[in-house]
């Protein structure tokens, strides 16, 4: 009981600094230093426990590093852009919801940052807005609503390092998790959408999006199309036909495979360097996550976890979706709650009997129930796509967190039902 009580304390202590605008990173550390001391550690087994995290994390950072390929050519050389301009032109305005949602769902689902995702269809999204008087709070929702969507099926940092924790192939844990992937788009435009109250307030105007998304030289959007068609296709190779192309490989050359369709040699350096930067954020966060994860798995946090669930009369098979949602909400990111979820609580998924695959799937799509609150970069980071005040953006987290909900419920479904 007392490690998990350390833990907890560490938790609380990351965010308390987080909050405080303390680097992540460091925020983390700190947070899983207090963790093992409180927990009874010591210092030696302390840092032991949390470098332990780290070198376990290492082969999930070059795969995350090698997806940054891919991202960076699909914002640096339009391609993002151009596809979402492409969905939404063709869905129409009188589809707009569904239109503006499946672009950010597509991209994130390519593997472009939900964040970045978001930013890069904001101003289509607010010029229709703008035109229809459609408020900028209901723009966001749907869009951050497809974003959410996308991310678990995406070969982003979240499902790499979920499927990278269980030892489960990153294309299955992509795959399993497509219909409630689907499942939440129709939830998102269909119904939580129509729950926002209608707002008199007009859309702002539109801002500069991501990878200069504004401009005219767009690529066409079937050479657009290319890079995630060929990364996904090479991926695919493994569950279809046992042909194994690890993400270290299909991500870049994905990228490159879109370079030489849309025939933008020059943006291949600014692109890779683009997804590096991107990329190397997150792999600097996930050392300071894997440290408090480190402390986390050492601790009692589990036999809580699976008391509370006992309690409550819910099954063992709730410890993944549950666990993600908890580890969001300390973290405020998808990335960091998958990352300290699966390496906290796999092997109690898989005592429990749940596969590998199905326990990252219901991780990944746990972690999005509550990755969007205040203390993480992701809620001021879409916030400003749009515009947003503090006091508007704080009116969505309940329906963010319904999406996020539904997604995970549906996850835990399926796998449920599956024989």
């Amino acid at each position: 009981m007392g490690s998990a009580l350390g833990a907890t304390a560490g938790l609380v202590l990351a965010i308390v600094l987080i909050v405080r605008k303390t680097p992540p990173v460091y925020s983390l550390a700190a947070g899983a230093l207090l963790g093992g001391l409180l927990g009874g550690l010591g210092l030696v087994d302390t840092v032991a426990a949390m470098t332990a995290g780290v070198r376990d994390i290492v082969p999930a950072i070059l795969r995350i590093l090698a997806a940054g390929v891919l991202s960076g050519v699909l914002i640096k050389t339009g391609a993002a852009a151009s596809i979402s301009h492409a969905i939404i032109h063709g869905l129409g305005e009188k589809r707009v919801y569904l239109a503006l949602a499946l672009s950010a769902m597509l991209l994130t689902a390519a593997g472009v940052f939900i964040d970045v995702a978001v930013i890069t269809v904001a101003p289509v999204a607010l010029m229709i807005g703008r035109r229809l008087s459609i408020s900028k709070v209901k723009l966001l929702l749907v869009m951050i609503g497809g974003g959410k969507c996308g991310n678990i099926i995406s070969p982003n940092p979240n499902t790499i390092i979920a499927a990278e924790n269980f030892g489960a192939p990153l294309p299955s844990v992509m795959f399993v998790n497509i219909l409630p992937a689907i499942v939440g788009l129709l939830a998102t435009v269909y119904v939580v959408a129509r729950l926002v109250p209608a707002s008199r307030g007009e859309p702002a105007a539109p801002a500069e999006a991501e990878g200069d998304a504004a401009r005219e030289d767009l690529p066409p959007f079937l050479p657009s199309m290319v890079a995630p068609v060929a990364a996904i296709a090479l991926l695919a190779l493994r569950p279809l036909f046992g042909i194994v192309i690890d993400p270290l490989v299909a991500l870049p050359l994905g990228g490159l495979a879109g370079i030489a369709a849309m025939r933008k040699w020059s943006d291949f350096l600014p692109g890779i360097s683009h997804g590096l930067e991107k990329m190397s954020t997150v792999a600097v966060l996930l050392v300071g996550t894997v440290t408090i994860a480190g402390i986390s798995k050492i601790a009692s946090m589990k036999e809580l976890l699976i008391d509370g669930l006992a309690y409550l009369n819910m099954g063992e098979t709730f410890i993944a979706p549950v666990a993600g949602a908890l580890m969001s909400a300390a973290t405020a990111s998808t990335t960091a709650g998958a990352t300290i979820a699966s390496a906290s609580f796999s092997g109690a998924i898989t005592a429990a009997g749940v596969s590998a695959v199905w326990g990252a799937a219901m991780v990944n799509s746990g972690a999005t129930v509550l990755d969007h609150l205040p203390h993480g970069s992701f809620f001021h980071a879409t916030a400003g796509s749009v515009g947003m005040d503090m006091k508007e953006r704080l009116k969505l987290i309940p329906y963010e967190s319904l999406i996020g909900l539904i997604l995970a419920l549906g996850t835990t479904a399926i796998y449920m039902l599956t024989p």
